[in-house]
């Protein structure tokens, strides 16, 4: 048992406890845990170049069947290799545009929290505009303007939702600095960077962590959205929402081109939102008891 120098349980013992008895966030977690075992054993599974990007027109368009579990694509590749491929693009755009959102939304947020004023107006104003501008129709426009590859989606996502970071950041920060104990460092003479740092972000990390966890389901949804419009990772490389793009002409005639994709990209969001749904209840103070 986890527990500190005092005998008490630690803040993570507490949490994790509190988080298993939620089915809803078990559930998420066992369902996201199999994406993440598809993106990290892809290879192991499936030969990327012969089974997910090599062309063999004399199986296009076919049923599911035991060769070919999800059926093949108009290209006569295989789906479910295209699946577990796509799984790879999705989580990393999803991870790598939120952690460039925590990074730069909190350290915006925790500034204008912190000293207010003149810094508090200037950044907030300008995520205000941002803000104003709905996140995907100005992830469509970065991307139109840089050019579609991996690194402008993660850039472009991260602009779109950095906002909610800021303010999130901004309102905890706000109810934290007045606390006695950080009253307490200022008069031992701690440093500014140590007291945000140190002592008021930590205190602060229950509802950015929470807002990470759902917001990685919008970033895939989002992701798989540019490349539905043809502004996603460039083809042949496997991507859910560039194969539903695809398989639209199919849908008649081969719907598992779409169904399938569509489902590993409805699967994930739900594993995300239950996940963190369940962390928000287990971070809640207010449902200790």
């Amino acid at each position: 048992m986890a527990q500190g120098k005092s005998g008490k349980k630690s803040k993570f013992y507490v949490t994790w406890r509190r988080l298993k008895r939620s089915r809803t966030a078990i559930i998420g977690m066992f369902l996201l845990s199999i994406v993440v075992f598809f993106a990290l054993f892809a290879d192991l599974i499936y030969d990327y170049k012969a089974d997910a990007i090599k062309q063999n027109t004399r199986i296009r368009l076919q049923g599911p069947s035991w060769a070919h579990p999800f059926g093949t694509d108009e290209f006569g590749r295989d789906v479910l290799a295209r699946v577990v491929f796509g799984t790879r693009p999705s989580l990393y755009i999803g991870l790598m545009s939120c952690l460039l959102c925590c990074i730069v939304g909190v350290t915006c947020g925790a500034l204008a929290g912190y000293f207010g004023g003149v810094i508090d107006n200037i950044f907030m104003r300008f995520f205000d505009v941002l803000l104003a501008v709905p996140s995907i129709l100005l992830a469509i426009i970065i991307v139109a303007s840089l050019g579609a590859n991996l690194f402008n989606i993660i850039v472009a996502i991260s602009l779109s939702i950095v906002p909610q970071y800021v303010r999130i950041t901004r309102a905890s920060v706000m109810m934290v600095k007045d606390q006695e104990y950080i009253e307490a460092a200022r008069a031992i003479g701690c440093s500014t960077p140590r007291i945000i740092i140190g002592h008021i972000l930590p205190n602060c990390f229950a509802p950015i962590l929470v807002q990470a966890t759902l917001r990685v389901a919008t970033v895939i949804a989002d992701a798989a959205c540019l490349s539905f419009l043809g502004l996603g990772i460039p083809a042949p490389a496997p991507e859910w929402g560039a194969m539903l793009s695809a398989g639209r002409a199919y849908l008649r005639d081969a719907p598992h081109i779409v169904l399938f994709p569509g489902l590993a990209i409805m699967l994930t969001i739900l594993a995300l939102n239950m996940l963190g749904d369940g962390l928000r209840d287990a971070l809640d103070p207010k449902l200790k008891n």
